[in-house]
């Protein structure tokens, strides 16, 4: 099969032809139809996290079952999936707890991957999928049922940046009816959380962001107000937007310690910061604690929207089908394999809210 390998960090990836194992145990093989390109992937492909090279990237995608391995039920070939890099045994403390994206469990698959070179070297299987690829080969846990007549294009979509946009806001944040929410960062993840706290009853919803194009798009998701922190200060813009007083959420879904920053400086009395968007290992941000403190304020971390994929898909595909939720609208643009580079090169530009490679 064709898949786009990563051979250096920061280098363009390279299409070549590559092997993949048959499923084991509580794995299935899907062939890819689409998979969109997050920016957790064009960090990894800079090197930010580190990692194991060769690689395949690409974590956000859907397609139809091919195979199922020994011991799979729910599952059979012909089903159109969505595929995600949550892998979860539904057993440990986490699962247990509802909290699958934090499974402890060791799988098969973390050790030894499915990919293989033509020559049998091992290729490291990226954020536990490996998507910029004609099939994957994931355990059961990563995969979840979506209707045939949802385009797979969309679907991918909500294999993490819907996911995680708005699920930082209904599931992690837990966001009350009323509120005033502040989006820093309109591209695919944070447009997600524009619209679930549109969803969630959010009075007011202003979003953040130093490209006007993509404040426009965020009006059409649903944002109240838009600020554009290079024209005028974001904290005294968004307090004025709030009586005086400030957000009583701040979702940060960029990763730039400067955005995060920016986030604690928007919050109101016991209001709570979100931080959604993953900066490169070893930045930090700095903020006062005794005003956080005073302040009685908050801070959590949003790991892909804290979702349960079995709860929260079939709850999101409803929500698409009733118009309520967007999703077509935020590809920008659809490439063949072939084009990875380009379609990367126009995400690292901003240019794009999703760009989807199609197979």
């Amino acid at each position: 099969m064709k898949a786009a390998v990563c051979h250096e960090f920061g280098k363009p990836l390279v299409v070549q032809e590559i092997e993949i194992a048959s499923p084991q145990a509580g794995e299935i093989k899907v062939k890819l139809a689409a998979c969109a390109i997050c920016h957790s992937d064009i960090l990894y492909m800079d090197g930010a996290w580190g990692g194991v090279l060769p690689a395949v990237y690409g974590h956000e995608a859907a397609g139809v079952v091919e195979e199922v391995g020994p011991g799979v039920t729910g599952f059979d070939s012909g089903d159109h999936v969505v595929v995600t890099l949550i892998r979860s045994c539904g057993c440990c403390h986490f699962c247990s707890q509802g909290q699958p994206v934090m499974c402890e469990t060791t799988f098969r698959l973390d050790e030894d991957g499915p990919l293989r070179s033509k020559d049998g070297d091992t290729i490291h299987q990226g954020l536990r999928t490996g998507a910029f690829a004609e099939r994957v080969v994931v355990d059961a846990s990563q995969v979840v049922r979506v209707p045939e007549d949802l385009p797979l294009d969309s679907a991918s979509l909500l294999a993490c940046g819907v996911i995680t946009g708005l699920g930082a806001v209904v599931n992690t944040a837990e966001v009350r009816p009323g509120s005033t929410v502040a989006v820093v960062g309109t591209g695919g993840v944070g447009l997600n959380s524009v619209q679930g706290a549109v969803l969630g009853g959010a009075r007011t919803v202003i979003a953040i962001d130093l490209s006007d194009d993509k404040l426009a798009a965020s009006k059409s998701f649903g944002a109240t107000d838009t600020v554009n922190p290079a024209k005028e200060d974001a904290a005294q813009a968004v307090r004025a937007l709030s009586e005086g007083r400030g957000a009583d959420y701040v979702f940060v879904t960029v990763g730039a310690k400067a955005a995060i920053e920016q986030g604690f400086g928007l919050l109101c009395r016991g209001g709570t910061l979100v931080i959604v968007g993953m900066p490169a290992s070893g930045v930090t941000a700095a903020f006062d604690p005794a005003t956080f403190a005073n302040e009685g304020q908050r801070v959590l971390g949003s790991k892909m929207g804290s979702a349960r994929l079995q709860v929260d898909v079939p709850k999101l595909v409803d929500l698409y089908r009733q118009g309520r939720l967007k999703l077509d609208e935020l590809i920008s643009g659809r490439y063949p394999l072939e084009e990875i580079n380009e379609a990367v090169a126009s995400a690292r530009r901003g240019e794009a809210l999703r760009n989807v490679i199609l197979f």
